[in-house]
């Protein structure tokens, strides 16, 4: 969803108009809610639930029955939305469908999303507002609102860190958090225990009179705690018991960088331009590399092991490495 704020930008240029929003899953209407050139947010549980099971989808095909049809994106590579699609009745020469635009080779997302924003619907007979839509700054971006500053503010200072700089560390997943063992070849974004806690001791180290916060969602805190013991220093704070999105996004626009896995958050941070050192796995950087259009200094790591792409084939030295010659933002 951070990487969509790359079409959403241009079409709200080209169309001079809030685009609406069709999503599934909790996470789009806090960290989109309120961002420039977004409108109405519709959300459904799951595109997979069948449709006589699933009363959010019922209710969101009626309000989009209730209007006369409108330039639509189709941005889901998969089948699963298609069935909602076709009881809402838009007509063909309404939509852009990623799949008839696939990637070029080697093109990375943010470019194929500013690529489709220039793509119109049969049913629009000139673009509109074409320049203006050129001459938004590529890469994904995210607005930060004083009440969320406001709200990171105070939480800071309840945590005793109002007034202390601060540094990032995202070092789960959602895969992490799944159930079996972390080690899994499915968790492609695995990094062993004791590698970050020498990360954590090195950011200690380095920048003495910096906080060190670890972010997640609630499952991950356990594994936080786990960093943090085997870390054996201070100065650390686990936060993910208490990050909604919102102030997660804050948060990031105020830290001086974040040390990350390939992950939401790090796309998040590229947004609000927090300059950061990110890990990949399997994922190709050339297509997911996090790209903001603030142009924050992102440095990516990769690593292989028996030839194949793996986060494991990282070290901790390239880690520190890369961090030390990060451009990092002042307090």
């Amino acid at each position: 969803m951070v990487l969509l704020t790359a079409l959403i930008r241009p079409l709200f240029a080209r169309f001079r108009m809030p685009i609406d929003i069709l999503t599934s899953g909790p996470w789009s209407t806090p960290l989109l809610s309120g961002q420039p050139g977004v409108g109405d947010i519709l959300t459904v549980r799951s595109r997979k639930t069948p449709y006589w099971l699933a009363p959010d989808q019922r209710h969101v095909v009626r309000r989009l029955r209730a209007r006369p049809p409108r330039p639509t994106w189709l941005c889901d590579a998969n089948d699963a939305i298609e069935p909602m699609l076709s009881r809402v009745g838009i007509p063909g020469e309404y939509i852009v469908d990623v799949r008839d635009h696939p990637r070029y080779p080697r093109e990375h997302t943010v470019e194929q999303w500013q690529r489709l924003a220039a793509v119109m619907p049969r049913a629009v007979d000139a673009p509109l507002s074409a320049g203006e839509a050129g001459a938004v700054a590529p890469g994904c971006y995210l607005s930060v609102s004083d009440a969320q500053r406001a709200d990171l503010d105070a939480w800071l200072r309840a945590r005793g860190l109002g007034s202390v700089p601060l540094l990032l560390v995202q070092a789960g997943n959602k895969r992490t958090m799944r159930r079996g063992l972390r080690r899994l070849a499915v968790n492609h974004k695995y990094w062993p225990n004791e590698r970050w806690a020498a990360v954590l001791r090195f950011l200690r180290d380095s920048h003495p009179a910096h906080a060190v916060v670890l972010l997640g969602t609630g499952p991950e805190h356990g594994l936080n705690q786990e960093l943090i013991s085997a870390a054996r220093i201070g100065g650390l704070v686990n936060a993910a018991d208490d990050l909604p999105i919102p102030r997660l996004v804050a948060l990031l626009e105020r830290a001086a960088g974040l040390v990350t896995v390939d992950s939401g958050p790090a796309h998040a941070a590229a947004a609000v331009g927090c300059p950061q050192v990110v890990l990949f796995g399997k994922a190709l950087p050339s297509l997911y590399r996090p790209w903001g259009a603030a142009g924050a200094d992102v440095r990516v790591l990769t690593g292989q092991m028996d030839g194949e792409p793996s986060m494991l084939g990282i070290s901790v030295a390239e880690v520190t490495d890369a961090w030390a010659s990060l451009g990092r933002r002042e307090a």
